[in-house]
């Protein structure tokens, strides 16, 4: 954190982290709960920001600590107002609606904006510290909504819940209950801050929310990617396709990195199927002499052409995970605190613009993950254009029986929702605050809609899935296909019985999504 932060590995040792916070240390702390503790290090650079801006904000005129906020900064504020001046905009600003953020994004965002404060530029007392240190440690994850922020003075709205709950008011989510924040800090001994000179702007004046919530989409997105991937490749055993559309020779001959190493990992996956057929044992034997060939020649493009499409989300997701991880390491509030060259710089380091694009962006290559996902569920249910399965993959009496049509529905519906989603927040700027907002990111918004969006990935890759594990059923495949595919298939198959007769559906569902969520 910072420069000397330090955070528990999986082995439950404690590395420490020198000037950079690297994203799968960043992870370990938000997904595999690790502890962080603050070195004597950055507390002495914090207390020396602090105790700098103390002296020097005296005779100046420094933006927040001696003025009002936006556009009311042409107000001197009274040296006895300055302290209720920050209480003053905590709670004037604690204003979201909407559905709370979820509590790992939550904590992904306290990490994000204490690691800035530890950089030294924000001028805040070491108490904040400490206190943000405890909530990522005890679990309490302050109650912020999906709703208010621009994303150009920062997260201001979302950030200024957790600034109401660093000063001990407000509500937090504890061990499962969404309880005051004064009843949680009295069962754990937690003592609020007193705001000192600018505590209440530099947590809110900076792009920590969408960050956080960022990191969490990265994470998921990724999942969302290595489960496709091995979908894909069942479907292509269930069709028994060709194997040189994922050939290091084909692929080879495109220069993009993300639909090599896709295409690499598929002939990883599909090493051991005897299912995966090669051209030359087949259409390539000078034998077919039909007019109409008996062989399909190629496969439809949701079988073929994976390594084009998901090498594409591929690079996006981690070149959408490499601004996330300079966003977190940035001091991204104002005024910035420099306490080397004994100045303060007035700017717009909180403006959301990089992770708003970045969050657009991943929002359109999981929407087209979804796309892909729903065209290759659709290939499995038409049995016209398979020419291997009944209809819906129906194990059961054929206009007796259903089969997946019913949840096909669900899958379309909850695509085109994606597709919709996927407009980008970035270009939609509304001028606000008297205009002195007069260009924003929205990045918070972007940042919120591609966690929709991914959360229906997961949903129509569960359906996918479930059909993709009757079709092996029905072709008597499950001890023909590669090992990755079997385990796969013995997984789902541990959650969900094989069904011939109609079932009610949503449970299978929700299982096989919470499946790939967790796993």
């Amino acid at each position: 954190m910072g420069a000397k932060a330090k955070v528990m590995n999986k082995q439950g040792l404690m590395n420490t982290i020198k000037e950079y916070l690297s994203l799968s240390e960043f992870e370990s702390v938000i997904f595999d709960n690790q502890k962080i503790e603050i070195s004597d290090a950055v507390l002495r650079r914090v207390k020396r920001s602090f105790n700098f801006l103390n002296e020097f904000s005296k005779n100046k005129v420094i933006y927040g600590v001696n003025t009002g906020f936006g556009p009311m900064a042409q107000y001197r504020i009274k040296d006895e107002d300055r302290i209720q001046l920050q209480y003053n905009l905590i709670r004037s600003h604690s204003s979201g609606t909407g559905k709370p953020i979820e509590p790992q994004a939550v904590k992904a965002a306290i990490l994000a904006r204490l690691n800035t404060m530890a950089l030294g530029y924000s001028g805040v007392h070491p108490s904040l510290i400490h206190l943000m240190t405890e909530l990522i440690n005890r679990d309490i994850t302050p109650l912020i909504f999906e709703h208010g922020g621009v994303g150009a003075s920062g997260d201001l709205v979302q950030l200024a819940h957790l600034a109401l709950v660093l000063i001990g008011e407000g509500e937090v989510f504890y061990k499962g209950e969404r309880r005051p924040t004064k009843e949680v800090f009295e069962i754990e001994g937690l003592e609020p801050i007193q705001v000192e000179i600018r505590e209440g702007l530099a947590l809110m004046n900076g792009t920590s929310v969408m960050t956080g919530i960022g990191v969490v989409n990265v994470h998921k997105a990724n999942k969302l990617l290595d489960w496709s991937l091995k979908i894909s490749c069942a479907i292509n055993e269930i069709v028994r396709a060709y194997d040189d559309h994922l050939s290091f020779e084909l692929n080879n001959v495109k220069l993009h990195d993300g639909q090599r190493q896709v295409a690499e990992k598929m002939r990883g996956n599909l090493a051991d199927s005897q299912l995966i057929r090669k051209r030359e044992d087949h259409l390539y034997t000078g034998e077919n002499t039909e007019d109409v060939f008996s062989e399909k020649v190629q496969e439809y493009y949701s079988l073929r052409c994976i390594p084009q499409i998901l090498g594409p989300v591929k690079e996006t997701i981690d070149s959408v995970a490499a601004i996330l991880e300079k966003e977190f390491n940035s001091a991204n509030d104002n005024p910035i605190i420099d306490v080397e060259n004994r100045h303060v710089f007035h700017g717009g380091n909180f403006h959301g613009d990089y992770i708003s694009l970045e969050m657009d962006k991943l929002k359109i290559v999981i929407a087209k993950l979804t796309m892909l996902a729903e065209r290759q569920l659709n290939y499995l249910l038409n049995a016209k254009i398979n020419e291997l399965l009944p209809p819906f993959v129906n194990l059961g009496t054929l206009g007796f029986n259903f089969g997946m049509q019913g949840v096909q529905f669900t899958a379309t519906s909850t695509t085109a929702e994606s597709q919709m989603l996927s407009n980008p927040m970035y270009v939609h700027s509304i001028p606000n605050n008297n205009d002195n907002q007069d260009i924003v990111s929205m990045g918070t918004n972007s940042a919120v809609i591609a966690s929709k969006v991914i959360e229906n990935a997961f949903e129509v890759l569960a359906i996918e899935l479930i059909t993709v594990v009757q079709a092996i059923d029905y072709m008597g495949q499950k001890d023909s296909v590669s090992s990755v595919t079997k385990k796969m298939y013995d997984d789902i198959r541990a959650i969900i019985p094989t069904f011939k007769q109609d079932q009610v559906m949503y449970p299978f569902v929700q299982k096989v999504k919470e499946h790939l969520i967790n796993n």
